[in-house]
């Protein structure tokens, strides 16, 4: 395994988080084009302009970005709760351990931010996600809901931190 460090990449990886998203979002879903840098920022951007206690976690391999979580308060702040909106791990990083180390540092830099629990959604179709989350401590949470844009089945994920 790679020797991994956390960051909060807030003010300085957005660009990098959304290469990973577009990057492993297209591998992920088997399709050659990866969408460009233009059409993946807004997507991160919107996590971290939608509230003042959003933030963005990067992983780094020395200084190559390898994975990374938007996370941001779920309903009020008050009630302690934190939604990772979008979680990604660089293709070139899958199966080395960046998704593990950044799932097991998010849970830690959100417990200091005063968060109590976590949330995220996942397609049900990704196994490998499925996997890396369940390892994680991380717990089903109702029957899941389909996407209202891909028409994909997607499962809620809870954590108590």
């Amino acid at each position: 395994m790679p020797d991994y460090r956390l960051i909060d990449g807030t003010g300085t990886h957005v660009d990098a988080a959304a290469q990973i998203w577009a990057e492993a979002t297209a591998k992920r879903d088997g399709d050659a084009d990866v969408a460009p840098l233009e059409l993946a920022r807004p997507i991160i951007q919107r996590v971290l302009e939608g509230s003042p206690h959003a933030f963005l976690l990067i992983v780094l391999a020395g200084e190559t970005a390898a994975a990374f979580a938007a996370i941001a308060p779920w309903g009020e702040v008050e009630d302690r709760e934190a939604e990772i909106h979008y979680l990604g791990v660089a293709p070139a990083f899958w199966g080395h351990g960046a998704g593990g180390f950044l799932l097991e540092g998010a849970a830690r830099e959100m417990q200091l931010r005063g968060f109590v629990r976590a949330r995220l959604s996942v397609y049900a179709d990704n196994p490998a996600a499925l996997r890396l989350y369940e390892g994680a401590g991380w717990r089903v949470h109702g029957e899941g809901k389909i996407h209202p844009h891909s028409g994909r089945l997607e499962r809620e994920y809870r954590l108590t931190l």
